[in-house]
């Protein structure tokens, strides 16, 4: 069965003299071993404005007044939900907040499309339900895209919004410039589409680095991917994997290990995750580095290990929660 893999070796050097192997030194049991893995509805709404049903009677307008009051009562719900997308903290967080979004302002199209607004601004208010409708609808296709990990970061899902987002911003500044009505809800940006890399071996987190043993990766992914090592509680180092390519990490100190490490697209240094694409996985097996001392050498493990499947692998991997994976 296909799996990525995780080898040990000893390697032996005389004690003035590291770095040669030696036949004769005690090697782990069985020859090189090996370990491996892989790495809300909506209901239905009025499909145009604020005006009647065919055949009943019509609705009065309402005064300037009156409209304001109605929009300003939903003004700040609608903003502070927009606005909260921004500040989500892990995926989890970002889909409920998602999901928050497209409550609000399907609730509030509903209820603002149920209105009969001043007779001077139909037009801007037709426009402005239209983009609150759309805008929702967009939130619910994005809170899928989050559900499955193609969206995950806040940033991610402010660009993919961003159309809709545009719209209506413009939408709710011409209401509100038609006579200072208070719909521009909009209160953030989203930036540019971007595909950021770092450098292949670039340490996220780094502590000491003086044993004798190291650790190479291989990443044969068709994504990048950040290898997190912890020893017991603490994080021993995060070090950055481009796809197709392999990284070997010297210096390791002994103990027990576990690796965990997360695929993506996209890295985004300030949240230290990857924006898009983003999988989370640890290996099961706890790796062991171990320097044993001799009269005459220093034997010492080093392993390898693979982040994509390979013939023969045999080290199983898990899923992480998103919001348990120690990050950079």
């Amino acid at each position: 069965m296909a799996a990525p893999r995780l080898i040990s070796c000893v390697l032996a050097a005389a004690t003035l003299t590291l770095g040669a192997c030696s036949s004769g030194a005690p090697s782990p049991t069985g020859g090189d071993a090996t370990v491996s893995g892989v790495a809300g509805g909506q209901g239905a709404a009025p499909a145009t404005g604020s005006g009647p049903a065919e055949g009943s009677p019509s609705a009065a307008a309402l005064t300037p007044e009156a409209y304001k009051g109605e929009l300003d009562s939903r003004r700040e719900s609608m903003a502070d939900a927009i606005k909260a997308l921004t500040g989500a903290r892990g995926i989890k967080a970002l889909d409920q907040r998602v999901e928050r979004a497209e409550r609000e302002l399907t609730g509030a199209a509903d209820a603002l499309g149920a209105l009969a607004p001043p007779e001077a601004v139909r037009a801007q208010h037709d426009a402005y339900v239209t983009a609150l409708r759309d805008f929702s609808t967009e939130l619910g296709s994005t809170s899928g895209k989050v559900g499955a990990k193609d969206l995950c970061t806040s940033s991610a899902v402010l660009i993919d919004l961003d159309d809709k987002l545009a719209a209506l911003d413009e939408a709710g500044k011409a209401l509100q410039s038609a006579g200072d009505y208070p719909a521009d809800v909009v209160n953030v940006k989203a930036g540019d589409r971007q595909t950021r890399r770092l450098r292949n071996g670039a340490f996220i987190r780094k502590s000491t680095l003086n044993g004798r043993s190291s650790l190479e990766i291989d990443n044969g992914s068709t994504r990048d991917a950040v290898v997190t090592v912890m020893k017991g509680g603490s994080k021993t180092m995060s070090v950055y994997v481009r796809r197709k390519t392999k990284f070997k990490v010297r210096g390791v100190r002994d103990g027990n290990y576990k690796i965990y490490f997360t695929h993506g697209v996209d890295w985004d240094g300030k949240t230290k995750a990857f924006t898009r694409n983003c999988s989370f996985e640890r290996f099961q097996k706890t790796v062991k580095f171990k320097t044993t001392f001799t009269a005459t050498q220093i034997l010492w493990h080093d392993w390898r290990i693979t982040l994509h499947a390979i013939t023969g692998g045999n080290a199983r991997t898990s899923p992480v929660d998103p919001d348990d994976f120690p990050g950079g």
